[in-house]
């Protein structure tokens, strides 16, 4: 995983080849569900996925990984700002050179991977919710926003006009139900894991619905 504090690369990064074939293995071993369903999608397609499953893996072990107690907003700003440079075509990280290579290929908008950042900030800032739609504007944050980079990558345009999250609350169209699916997981997640998640002073059910 990058290491934030050090922005300059210590060593050449991977080749395109290894670089792929690093998020491959972190794919495969972290989501094993998730990988085999990549293996009923073209090459180029699941390529791209597992160099995006990548960025939100590191992105969430930000606030919910071995290192979170040292997470700051300064650390989420830092990484946003990698998020920039990966962007404009600036790999640093092993793993960055697979992502850079999949946003060259696929026409995907950075909007969701910053809304996944404010997703992280999120969790530094708050501990409860008061109601439900605060509760899903979370859930959308942190995993609404993994359907709509998928999209891209399955040739759907989910930033055809306007932001999608207010869009598409008020239509069905297949950007909404992307959505839907990522906020059905994490309030999945939420109910596995209440007790694990209150031992750590976070307690993700709406106060007005636990009333």
């Amino acid at each position: 995983m990058l290491q934030l504090s050090k922005l300059a690369p210590m060593k050449p990064p991977a080749s395109l080849e290894e670089s792929y074939e690093l998020c491959r293995q972190i794919t495969a071993v972290h989501s094993k569900t998730f990988y085999l369903g990549t293996q009923l999608m073209p090459e180029a397609k699941r390529k791209a996925i597992w160099a995006i499953y990548v960025w939100c893996r590191h992105t969430d072990e930000l606030v919910d990984g071995p290192m979170a107690e040292s997470t700051t907003f300064e650390t989420l700003d830092r990484w946003e700002e990698h998020l920039e440079s990966l962007f404009a075509g600036s790999a640093i990280d092993d793993v960055d050179v697979a992502l850079v290579d999949t946003l060259s290929k696929f026409p995907i908008n950075i909007q969701p991977f910053r809304d996944m950042i404010a997703g992280q900030r999120m969790d530094l800032y708050r501990s409860r919710y008061d109601t439900f739609e605060e509760l899903e504007l979370y859930c959308y944050r942190v995993a609404g926003t993994v359907g709509l980079m998928s999209m891209a990558v399955m040739g759907v345009d989910s930033y055809a006009s306007g932001a999608a999250w207010e869009r598409e609350k008020q239509s069905y169209t297949p950007t909404k139900e992307a959505i839907a699916l990522g906020i059905a997981n994490q309030l999945t997640n939420i109910l596995r894991d209440v007790g694990e998640d209150a031992r750590r002073g976070r307690i993700y059910l709406p106060k007005d619905e636990l009333a």
